[in-house]
């Protein structure tokens, strides 16, 4: 028999490892911006054209790379951060695989300018496929410029796969958020298709996440700080009121790494409990630094999974430090059952008992009094006598009657009988057999039984249609505000609002500006009303976030639903006769009134047979 098994080349290998290392242009700039700061840069610059499918570079001034070291830093396994398997547990370095970059010349076009300071010349290296196209000496600053073009540019599979240019630059901005959190010490300059969206000098973490997050978070930072022998934890967390229904500001870092970790996320979940609504996720920014041999990082080749040795631990430690936190800050009212009430005393009033207040009662006020008309003074107040009440009311009935101008007077102890009603017996009586059960459902009758409608879900289909309507044809109205309305959003909050933009003013919003972190409206549409516009704007951003929307269809498909999800009537909520049976009208007009805009069912229909076999 012939041996068939045999040792792959070199660029098939890549291009395997390829798969795992480079899932998309984000993990590009993950790579490359951790080799910049391995290199010890104190300045790094990020240009992104079209979303990285074009051209993602770094330049940085680190210690830069010697020739050998440029051609060495391409092959797989090549790396300058450990030398043997016991450094694994003592890393200080992003990178320590030696993967990464021979993973990128197997599907990009690759083009390296690096001078280390001692040398008077730069190195100018060109790869495509892996394939060493040339190299020779060129003139560059001290630094590295790494150039990747034409992502997946020999995969045509993987180059389809990616997204369009804007759900790719939103993970770009991810991974560019997280290195720059990590590391406030070092300068970052972040520039999409020529124009600059970051602009972050060196600072310390505070002002690093208000430089991102945009002026209006720093009101929302609760500082966290705890050492123990086992973790020391730094940073911030978002006070409960400014929780939001995304996951957008989450960041763990242990020891400068971002990482993500769903157990410890549960212990600051279990911190914030009986803070915030159980839909709502808080914000945090936690810099945790353990020990580089009680944690294992070399899980997959992102390096985002990390192992702890003793998790439970940990846990505790910050579940109590941010507990601390927030009562040592006065986020959360706190019960001290042992303090002395005296304390809660002004100290003028400490010793002096409680005085019993006087009450006077004017006997003589009369309230049928005329103005100017005074009572005598000490006029003490003597009971009338009422004998004879009965006559003061002899008459009245035939006086009434003949005055035309009070001909139509009611009096409120009548009842309203008559014809307040006629011509709207057929409404009454379908009103009649609509009712409200546990404020969730409504029950109405058909000819062959009854159907029990989901309220919450019927006025999502309902709106949900009349929103996909009112941004097709272009016919929204807009309710005007007397004072315009002004919101905070960060940047990439921001860059989501401008895509949308059209969208949110063919259904009645209407914009005067959208700056960096500020967005005036003067106008919205007549279902929401103004308390809602940053809740509704809030939950948009989220939900473009989550999902992916790469036409005009699904911008829009995914607005309809977030709007009508928002503003449709909630279980639990009261509605009268008229609401009730106006809901179900306005259900059944529906092109489908089976299913909610989320693909759940809004009614289920229960025949007059299906009862009478309860009866069996």
């Amino acid at each position: 028999m012939a041996d068939i098994i045999k040792l792959l080349p070199d660029h098939v290998a890549n291009q395997i490892a390829a798969g795992e290392v480079v899932q998309r242009p984000a993990s590009v700039v993950k790579e490359l911006l951790e080799n910049a700061i391995d290199a010890g840069a104190a300045s790094i610059k990020l240009i992104i054209k079209e979303g990285g499918k074009v051209l993602i570079q770094v330049i940085d001034d680190g210690i830069g790379m010697t020739p050998t070291d440029a051609r060495m830093g391409f092959e797989r396994h090549a790396t300058s951060k450990i030398q043997k398997a016991e450094d694994l547990f003592s890393l200080n370095t992003k990178g320590f695989r030696g993967e990464a970059l021979a993973s990128i010349a197997a599907i990009a076009h690759v083009e390296l300018q690096t001078r280390p300071e001692q040398d008077e010349m730069a190195t100018h290296l060109r790869i495509e496929g892996s394939e060493i196209k040339f190299q020779e000496v060129c003139v560059a600053p001290k630094g590295t410029s790494m150039s990747v073009k034409n992502l997946f540019f020999n995969i045509p599979a993987r180059r389809n796969f990616l997204k369009s240019n804007q759900v790719e630059l939103r993970h770009i901005t991810d991974e560019f958020h997280r290195v720059a959190l990590a590391h406030p010490g070092i300068a970052f300059n972040f520039y999409n298709n020529g124009s600059e969206l970051f602009n972050l000098p060196k600072a310390n973490q505070r002002q690093r996440i208000v430089h991102i997050f945009g002026s209006k978070t720093n009101e929302k930072l609760v500082p966290v700080n705890e050492e123990t022998q086992v973790v020391k934890i730094a940073g911030f967390i978002i006070k409960p009121e400014f929780a939001k229904k995304s996951r957008g500001e989450q960041f763990f870092f242990v020891n400068n790494r971002f990482i993500k970790s769903p157990y410890l996320h549960h212990a600051v979940l279990a911190a914030f409990e009986g803070l915030i609504k159980s839909d709502a996720y808080p914000g945090y920014f936690l810099y945790l630094d353990v020990d580089p041999a009680s944690i294992d990082i070399n899980i997959h080749p992102t390096k985002t999974e990390v192992k702890f040795d003793d998790e439970h631990t940990l846990y505790a430690i910050l579940r109590s430090t941010i507990k601390h936190s927030l009562g040592q800050f006065n986020v959360v009212p706190a019960l001290d059952f042992e303090q002395d009430q005296n304390l809660e005393t002004p100290y003028d009033y400490k010793d002096k008992n409680a005085v019993q207040p006087n009450v006077t009662v004017d006997r003589a006020f009369n309230p049928f009094q005329e103005v100017g008309q005074k009572s005598p003074a000490g006029r003490s107040y003597k009971k009338q006598n009422t004998e004879g009440w009965e006559n003061l009311y002899v008459g009245l009935e035939s006086k009434v009657g003949q005055n035309d101008d009070f001909s139509s007077v009611r009096f409120e102890s009548e009842s309203n009988t008559g014809s307040f009603f006629e011509g709207h017996q057929e409404d009454l009586e379908s009103i009649a057999t609509t009712f409200q059960l546990r404020r969730k459902y409504i029950v109405t009758t058909i000819k062959s039984g009854m159907v029990v409608i989901d309220q919450s879900r019927a006025h999502q289909r309902v709106l949900y249609e009349q929103f996909l309507k009112n941004i097709t044809v272009n016919q929204a109205i807009s309710q005007q505000l007397l004072f315009p309305l002004q919101l905070s959003f960060s940047n990439a909050d921001i860059a989501i609002l401008k895509e949308i933009k059209e969208s949110l003013t063919s259904i009645g919003f209407v914009f005067s500006n959208i700056d960096k972190e500020e967005v005036r409206i003067t106008g919205v549409p007549p279902l929401i009303s103004e308390s809602e516009v940053g809740m509704v704007l809030d939950q948009l951003i989220s939900d473009f976030q989550m999902q992916i929307t790469e036409d005009s269809f699904s911008q829009t498909d995914v607005l309809a639903k977030t709007l009508a999800k928002t503003l449709s009537v909630k279980t639990g909520e009261v509605l009268n006769n008229a609401s009730q049976l106006a809901l179900v009208n306005d259900l059944f007009a529906c092109k489908e009134s089976r299913w909610s805009p989320f693909n759940k069912p809004v009614y289920v229909t229960i025949t007059e047979s299906d009862i009478d076999k309860k009866f069996i």
